[in-house]
């Protein structure tokens, strides 16, 4: 039975709620989840827990803003920024104690995160699992917007129609885009109970994706919508493993200059997932990772 450890992380005059699965001294190096969204919780990201299985600890943390951390709703759009949530994630590693040995894997935003923080050339990061994540925003719009020519006419009318005016806060603009989620974010039916939470609290509190994604995936008009990272990806110097789906929003265009720009990169493409291989191939993807870390530094 794996030990759980949960508390709260002083940042700032914020807190930042965290989750320890494992012994985080038992000379393991300890592996980080940093979540999506940009305002996510780690709900969905929880199979990752599985690794702690293999004796290596797995940390999960809400980031402020999101899920037990805390919230700000009332906080203007430009105080959400990369900068803050790698001020964040480095303050974390600093309390718990492991900021000269863990490893990190971020899925979607979390990815970016992950990237941003790997090309500062941390002294503690020993690998980087970057999951279902875009180099750049521009990359992603590109690949939405292909993937979203492809739903069915009725849908991209709906939501055309909706956009213009508006109203994307409408049942039938949410109904039309569940059509492309389910293509394309999660393409388990039902999603599970932790995918659903995380949904939950999204729609309970959208201050950070509003801020810096936008209304949906494909509908960025957010803080983050010029991001990218491709231009100092060779500074990369730590071993990373590329994640993504066949079906997956992080469309393979999106994640090829990771491939193409760091040095020490492989990539594995699941092919019956789309943007969640590690709920929609659970089993597969924690022996991914497992392997790779093991392998890497183990």
């Amino acid at each position: 039975m794996v030990n759980l450890t949960e508390g709260y992380a002083p940042f700032q005059e914020y807190q930042t709620w965290y989750r320890i699965c494992g012994d985080l001294h038992n000379g393991v190096t300890p592996l980080v989840i940093a979540h999506g969204g940009p305002g996510c919780t780690h709900d969905y990201v929880d199979a990752f827990r599985d690794i702690a299985e293999t004796g290596r600890a797995v940390i999960h943390y809400d980031q402020i803003g999101n899920g037990r951390s805390t919230h700000l709703p009332s906080k203007p759009t430009d105080f959400w920024q990369p900068s803050l949530f790698l001020a964040e994630l480095d303050n974390l590693l600093k309390y718990l104690g492991i900021d000269q040995d863990y490893a990190l894997l971020g899925q979607s935003w979390g990815g970016m995160l992950g990237a941003e923080h790997a090309v500062t050339l941390p002294s503690g990061l020993k690998a980087l699992v970057i999951a279902n994540s875009p180099a750049s925003m521009a990359l992603w719009l590109q690949a939405a917007a292909r993937l979203r020519s492809e739903l069915p006419a009725d849908v991209q009318e709906t939501l055309l129609a909706h956009e213009t005016a508006g109203t994307i806060n409408s049942a039938a603009y949410k109904a039309a885009s569940q059509v492309f989620y389910q293509r394309h974010v999660c393409r388990l039916d039902p999603w599970p109970d932790e995918v659903l939470r995380t949904f939950a609290a999204m729609d309970a509190d959208p201050t950070v994706y509003h801020a810096m994604n936008g209304p949906t995936e494909f509908h960025v008009i957010g803080s983050m919508k010029a991001w990218t990272v491709i231009d100092r990806l060779s500074a990369i110097e730590v071993p990373v493993l590329l994640i993504s789906g066949r079906y997956d929003e992080a469309a393979p265009e999106v994640v090829q200059p990771f491939a193409d720009h760091i040095k020490q990169a492989e990539w594995v493409i699941f092919e019956n997932s789309s943007h969640m291989p590690h709920v929609e191939e659970r089993e597969a993807c924690m022996r991914c990772v497992a392997d790779f870390l093991q392998r890497k530094i183990a």
